[in-house]
């Protein structure tokens, strides 16, 4: 079975981990926000190694980019959403940290990358 590049990214493999976190807590969020905090955490979360797999199939660096940048995003996305879990008693405050930890490595990665795909438009 090929493997693709994304697949290779340890950011790829830290963001889809972290979707599956997500997946996994938000189990136990109150049923009547299935549709609200639920539904939109997990689609961040998701979107994160979503764009990276994406942009990992684009032929250009600033195409690549972009999609890191929209990781990004999501990424940020995630961490607000996370917040006002904490705040509204969904989430522990040991689980909060643990997930803001992740969503901050994440971040840094995303960071990094998006700074290389930028230098490689330079070159």
């Amino acid at each position: 079975m090929k493997t693709f590049s994304f697949e290779k990214l340890i950011v790829w493999q830290k963001s889809k981990q972290l979707a599956v976190i997500i997946y996994k807590w938000t189990k136990n969020f109150p049923k009547e926000e299935l549709f609200g905090m639920t539904s939109q955490m997990r689609r961040c979360s998701v979107s994160i190694a979503s764009n990276i797999a994406e942009g990992s199939g684009r032929h250009s660096a600033k195409d690549k980019a972009r999609f890191t940048e929209i990781s990004y995003s999501s990424a940020l996305e995630l961490l607000n959403q996370t917040i006002i879990s904490l705040e509204l008693e969904y989430i522990t405050e040991e689980n909060y940290k643990l997930i803001r930890k992740e969503i901050e490595e994440v971040t840094y990665m995303l960071n990094a990358l998006y700074k290389a795909q930028l230098k490689s438009l330079e070159a």
